[in-house]
């Protein structure tokens, strides 16, 4: 006579709960249904800056197929290199990209050569990664690619030089009837009537509503910011093929930020000071809500430029104690040098942030390669707000301007880098 071992006897034999064993055969049954998903769940990398969140969603570099599921991607970077990391090298052969009296929408306050500054050294620096080469800057192939299209640049006084140097590389190749510039309040539109697509730059120093939020009359001392009112500017951002947000100078006013909950109009404000870092966070997490809620991802692209560094020491490379960037011609050398002026603290925010978030943001990593170029900067070569005084005229070093860029110059290079994260990503 033949035993039949019954599975509630086999589980008594073998003293397994019977809870126990429905629990390991439904692991068991999840894990052959969704082993894909379960697998992305234990691979999911941190997000590193300089390299692209695209690149690292799965641990691994992407595939020329997984690229030309980006929107304007036409190809990609050589073997993933990271076109962030490299060298500037001199090359007079092709640099500058224009030249300063080629572009009429440049601002006085970059103009370097027309305010006497005496050399150009500064136009012949080409970035060169390590391991590959940039794409050339096609005007042409951009502005096809941006037909019937709207990119814009929103952000700060760098963002709108970063907005302005776009507009110099590619103005040049439409007719003068077919362009134009148009300035309205925060929102400056840069129109390619022929292409049917505009460049635009939307001034927000801090993303969020803000005191400082004039574009013309900003400059106050005690900055305030709203929380949660992102929506005061990015109702103006909606419909926006390609973005490119920047943020940083403004908050580096000291350790803390001051902060409104509630609204200006308000007969009592309620304003609380957190440090600068968290206040940041907070930006950070509004603008990638923003993103995810009102951008059409599978059709459209953001980046987010990450901090301009400032040169006000030059003691911190090797200079006289008491100077700047004043005077300053050539490149500095040192591969691992970072001035005081850019925080690795808020470098870190950000990569917490976006490491955290499933929003597909390109990083422009700038911070690095533009540390190196304390000769870039418009220095005393530029329209003053207000007349200068005896005693600045007879101290230069007290009225350099070591935060803003020469034009053409550095931010041409931004605008490069961008260009090969749009189409070679």
């Amino acid at each position: 006579m033949k035993h039949h071992t019954s599975p509630s006897s086999f589980l008594r034999r073998s003293r397994v709960s019977p809870y126990l064993f429905t629990f390991f055969v439904f692991i068991i049954f999840l894990a052959v249904l969704y082993s894909e998903d379960l697998s992305c769940l234990f691979k999911l990398p941190s997000l590193q800056p300089g390299k692209d969140p695209e690149q690292q969603k799965v641990g691994r570099p992407a595939s020329a197929t997984e690229h030309a599921r980006l929107p304007f991607a036409v190809g990609e970077t050589e073997g993933g290199c990271d076109v962030f990391s490299g060298k500037w090298v001199r090359d007079e052969s092709n640099r500058p990209l224009y030249e300063e009296w080629e572009c009429p929408y440049i601002q006085p306050q970059l103009t370097c050569q027309e305010h006497g500054r005496p050399e150009k050294e500064y136009q012949h620096w080409r970035w060169q990664p390590h391991g590959c080469s940039l794409q050339s800057f096609n005007a042409t192939f951009m502005l096809e690619k941006l037909r019937g299209k709207r990119m814009m640049f929103v952000g700060d006084s760098l963002n709108r030089g970063q907005f302005v140097s776009m507009v110099c590389l590619l103005h040049r190749i439409i007719p003068d009837h077919a362009k134009s510039m148009e300035t309205f309040d925060s929102l400056t539109v840069f129109r390619a009537e022929e292409y049917n697509a505009t460049i635009e730059f939307y001034w927000a120093p801090f993303l969020l509503e803000s005191n400082s939020d004039n574009a013309v009359i900003h400059r106050i001392a005690d900055r305030i910011v709203r929380k949660g009112s992102i929506n005061k500017h990015g109702q103006y951002w909606k419909g926006v093929d390609i973005l490119v947000f920047n943020t940083y100078l403004w908050w580096m006013t000291g350790l803390k930020m001051k902060i409104l909950q509630g609204s200006f109009n308000d007969d009592v404000n309620d304003i609380m000071e957190v440090s600068t870092e968290d206040a940041y966070r907070m930006t950070m997490k509004s603008m990638l809500r923003w993103v995810q809620k009102n951008m059409d991802l599978p059709k459209t692209r953001v980046f987010f430029t990450s901090m301009s560094p400032t040169h006000g020491k030059s003691k911190e490379w090797g200079g006289d104690a008491e100077g700047n960037c004043y005077n300053e011609t050539t490149p500095i050398n040192d591969p691992t040098y970072w001035g005081s002026g850019s925080r690795k603290s808020i470098m870190q925010v950000i990569g917490e942030v976006f490491d955290k978030s499933k929003v597909p943001i390109t990083f422009l990593n700038i911070t690095q390669l533009s540390e190196y170029r304390k000769d870039a900067h418009t220095s005393i070569y530029k329209k003053q707000w207000s007349p200068l005084t005896p005693e600045q005229l007879a101290n230069p070093v007290s009225y350099a301007d070591c935060v803003h860029w020469c034009m053409p110059g550095l931010q041409d290079t931004w605008n490069e880098l961008l260009y090969n994260k749009l189409f070679y990503p």
